[in-house]
Order: C-alpha cells, then structure tokens, then sequence
C-alpha cells in the first residue's frame, strides 16, 4: 500500500479525477467523521471522494478535549448502550486500528465524602471497567484501584489536603485529534479516495427531487468543479444545517452547537502524576496530561455565533481556572494559562434548552434522494458513524456491498509501529537523534516516521529542532505541507503541529521560521510568506483580544477582528 503523499500536486490530481468521472459516494466534511466515512466507503470498493472547505479537521474535530473514553458521566445516566459502543471502539484504537496514535492515560477522581461516595463511584469505575472487558478489547488499559487519601496526595500533591477524603483512579485514553483525522484521511487516499481540502461546497446538483453531485469551488486555485456521485454524505458537523439549507431541506434533526473551551498550562504548574475528573455543578472538568503540558477543560454553553471560529471568554476562563483552583493548593492564575481553544459540539437538538443535557448519539437520515446526513456522536465513536452512514448510502446504490471492515483495518503508520518503538535506541544510533526525539516522531507517525528520517537524511538541517518550539523538528514542518495537506501556515502551528497552543507566544515567534520550509513545498515568493505570517499574527492577536473580553458577543466581535487567509 502507497504512503499517500498529500502534497499540492496530489491535491489538484485529486480534484480534477473526482470531476472526471461519477463516484458512488462524496463525503462532504473531513474532520473525524467524514474522513472515517470516506475510509469506509473506499475499504468496501466504492469509488470515493472526500471535500473540505477548510483544512481537515479544522471545526470540531481539532477542539476536543483530546479523550478517547467510554464516558463515566454517560454511564451515570444510564446510557450503557452509548458507554459500551464507546468502550470497544477505545480498545479497538488503542490495540489494533491506531496504537501509535492512541495511548493510555490515568486519572484520579478525588472522593470527598466517606462510606457512600465511594461506594457509589467506585461501583461505576468498576462497571466501567467490566463492560470495557466484556467488548472484547478491554485488556490494553489497567484495572481501576482505591486509593487513601495519603496514596492520592503522594501521586498528585497539588491537591490540597482537604479537597479529598480518598480518591479512585482509572484509565482512559488519549489522542492528539487533529493529527489522527488527517492520518485517516491519508488511509482513505492509500485505499484510493480521491481527497481535496480548501475545496468548497457552494450548491448541490439535482435531477428532480435527486442529489446526483456537488459544485465545488476550488478555494486555493479559484476554480470550480461539478462533482458527479451516486450518493452524497453531508458530515458537516455543527454546519450541517447549513449544508442541509443548500438543498432546500431542514431535515428530519436539528443540530445545535455546543461550546466547550480549554486551557493548556506547562506541566510544572500543577504537580501531579496523573490526570484528575472533577466535578462541578453541571458536568465534569477534566485536568489531562499532555506530552509536557496540562489541559484543563471543559466548559459546555449554547453558541449562536460564528462557528468557524468560536471564541473563548474571559468568563469562560475564569470559570475553569475557578473550579480548578478549587482542589489546587497552589492556584493557577491568568499569567500560567499558554494556550487556550474553543470548540463546537454538534449535539442533536431536544426538548432541554441545557446543552448538557442534550444528545451525544448520533443519528443518520436520508431526506431526498442521493442525499444522507450523519450527525451527532462523540470523537471516539466515529467509525461507527461512518459505518452507519455508508449503510445508508448503500440502500441508494444499484449493487452489491460489502460490509463495513474498518474493524479490521489499522491506520497508516500502526503496522509495524511496535516493533520500531522496541527498537527505538538502535533508531536514535542509526538518525543521529535522541532517543527521545525518535519517541515524539514515532507516536505521532508511527512507522511513517521512517520518511521523516529519510527526510532529515537528505537535509541535516532539518534534524534541528524549530526555534521557539523546540518540541518539534524542523522536518516536521516541511513533511505537513510534502505529505499530509498543510496548505497554509495556520494549519502546521495549529493542527498538523500543537505549537499554537503548547507555547506562551502562541507561535508567533515560530511563524516566519515555519513559513520559510513550507515556501519550497507549496511554491510561495517572498510575498506570500509575509502574507502567511502577517495572517497568523493577526489571528493570534484576535484571539488574545477575544479572551479579554466578558462575554460571547465581545469575544466573537474581537476574534472576526482576523479575517481568513486569502491565498495568492
């Protein structure tokens, strides 16, 4: 199977193909659920294409609080239905589909009440951690344990003395989000999906009541194309109404979105071995290890405003560092906080006007012919989401089908993966790197490691790490705009890297440094990189200015204050 190299010619190739000849199935939408949609069509033999307005993962499926979990929370509302399917697909990732991708991590749920608390909490830690077993795919996490309250403050001594009476601790898993969307969408492409970011939907081709294709402009090139399909699957997220509204149809749901905010601070601010779950007066707040950081996070509040760019809030802020600071001995103040995200749930709208209370499943329909919508769900239930949706798409096609196998088929980089880690010294001999920049590259490639080091081979200079985020390598940045997508320098400082929110700068000072590789790649002049870099500074200090503001209506004001890149 190829690499699938995402570079800007593959990428024109791609568009022009998709217009060349009808598919079975366009997916419209590439962060994680229509990227695994487009991975599942293609892995049962139907021509396939996948468009995105933006850049993959660029909405939701960036802004997560990185988790690949069952749901404690969803399990207290009795929803074992939702929290089982949740459990397999955490096994499945972290054994089988994305082990270089998807890693255990521990957390602390601190008890401040004796006797029934802790039986209460420790029978669903316990319930939690049978259903994972009974899937199937359980064994790659250890088991849940009670600890004293000695035991809780000798692996997490932040927490201050009477803010637990003893504690639990479990294991759930994590996930870099936007890295592993656009590692499924290079599996689709390796299986053949044709694959275009920067590729909008502006309108929808019909035959009577009939879908048969999309218009899609070209963002980057500026032109236009008439994409024929079989079947189109809108997986639009929070968008997908509007996508909806192309076709003249609200459908059968309606999608609401649903804020939640988080706040990255260095790992030496909160001295703990472990992550901690809170609770708080509406849900749960999460404190999770993040390679040499902590994200604190969540908050979940309706939003109306923009969805491209939500806006975090000066109150949104404060609350978190507010609950946090509850249980920390050694409170995290404003000056601690480097990066702060917001991203939008799409939650399927009910009777409740509390978002909390709304639905995380997902729902697929069919409202005219040629057209399926998939919405809803969670992050770590995507594949089933994707199967759900090609199964609807498949009533509509005139042929046989085979069934979903994604079950069965791991990510690029995963084959392999462990017996390049269990060699990892020998890898930092033969490369000339620490061991432990082979560790970084290995879990965020895999195997596909291999051509970041033949890349570093060729130019030394690449081994360097880059000035100011010095967790990253050089040839990182020039391997996101040859392989994996990276049209403009938003996208490698904010998904294909993290450095937008893992340094105090927020990557400005890495900005003309990181332009400056990708120029070659993506044929910039001199122009387009102060173009490039100007852009990210000025979306960088929109950002600031949302977050000093008190309330969404300022916040969304000041962060419109930066408007999109505009290519050459």
């Amino acid at each position: 199977m190829r690499t699938a190299k995402l570079g800007p010619a593959e990428r024109a190739e791609s568009l022009a193909q998709m217009a060349e000849r009808e598919l079975d199935v366009l997916v419209v939408g590439a962060g994680v659920v229509g990227a695994g949609t487009a991975l599942d069509a293609v892995t049962r033999g139907l021509s396939t294409g996948l468009v995105e307005a933006r850049d993959w993962a660029s909405g939701t499926s960036s802004r997560s609080s990185k988790l690949i979990h069952g749901g404690l929370r969803y399990l207290e509302m009795l929803d074992f239905a939702l929290v089982r399917e949740a459990l397999k697909e955490r096994g499945l990732l972290l054994e089988r589909l994305a082990p270089h991708l998807v890693k255990p991590v521990p957390f602390l749920y601190p008890l401040q009440h004796k006797g029934w608390e802790r039986l209460y909490a420790g029978s669903g830690v316990a319930l939690y951690d049978a259903m994972s077993m009974t899937s199937g795919h359980g064994r790659g996490l250890p088991a849940h344990r009670h600890l004293t309250r000695s035991h809780a403050l000798r692996i997490a001594p932040a927490l201050k003395k009477d803010a637990l009476v003893g504690a639990l601790q479990y294991y759930d898993a994590q996930v870099d989000d936007a890295r592993y969307v656009a590692t499924l969408v290079r599996t689709a492409t390796a299986y053949g999906a044709k694959v275009a970011n920067r590729a909008r939907v502006t309108g929808f081709l019909r035959e009577g009541e009939r879908v048969v294709g999309a218009r899609v402009q070209d963002v980057e090139g500026g032109g236009e194309y008439e994409i024929h399909a079989k079947q189109i699957v809108n997986a639009t997220g929070v968008w997908t109404d509007d996508t909806q509204a192309m076709v003249g149809e609200r459908g059968q749901f309606h999608v609401r979105a649903s804020k939640g905010i988080h706040l990255v601070v260095p790992k030496d601010r909160i001295n703990a071995a472990t992550g901690l779950i809170l609770r708080t007066e509406k849900s749960v707040l999460f404190v999770i290890p993040w390679g040499r950081h902590w994200i604190i996070g969540t908050t979940d509040t309706d939003w109306n405003l923009d969805k491209a760019h939500p806006a975090a809030s000066s109150a949104d802020i404060d609350y978190l560092l507010e609950h946090v600071n509850s249980v920390l001995s050694v409170p995290l103040t404003r000056d601690d906080v480097e990066g702060v995200y917001a991203g939008l749930r799409p939650l399927l709208a009910g009777e409740s006007d509390a978002t909390s209370k709304l639905s995380r499943e997902h729902t697929v329909a069919h409202p005219v012919p040629g057209l399926v919508v998939v919405a809803g769900g969670k992050y770590t239930t995507y594949r089933v989401m994707a199967k759900d949706a090609v199964d609807e798409a498949v009533h509509g096609l005139d042929q046989r089908v085979a069934e979903c196998v994604t079950e069965d088929i791991p990510l690029l980089g995963a084959e392999g993966y462990r017996a390049l880690w269990n060699a990892r010294a020998r890898i930092a001999q033969r490369t000339g790197l620490h061991v432990v920049r082979v560790e970084h590259l290995l879990n965020r490639f895999g195997v596909l490691a291999e051509e970041i080091f033949e890349l570093i081979a060729a130019h030394p200079a690449l081994g360097e790490p880059l000035p100011a985020a010095e967790d990253y390598l050089k040839a990182e940045i020039v391997y996101a705009a040859s392989h994996e997508g990276a049209l403009h320098l938003d996208d490698v400082l904010t998904r294909r890297t993290r450095i937008s929110i893992e340094t105090f700068d927020r990557g400005t000072r890495s900005a003309r440094e990181a332009a400056e590789l990708m120029a070659p790649v993506l044929g910039w002049d001199k122009d387009q990189i102060e173009r490039e870099v100007e852009h990210y500074e000025k979306r960088v200090e929109a950002e600031r200015e949302s977050q000093r503001q008190p309330d969404d209506q300022t916040a969304d004001a000041a962060r419109l204050g930066a408007p999109d890149i505009v290519p050459r």
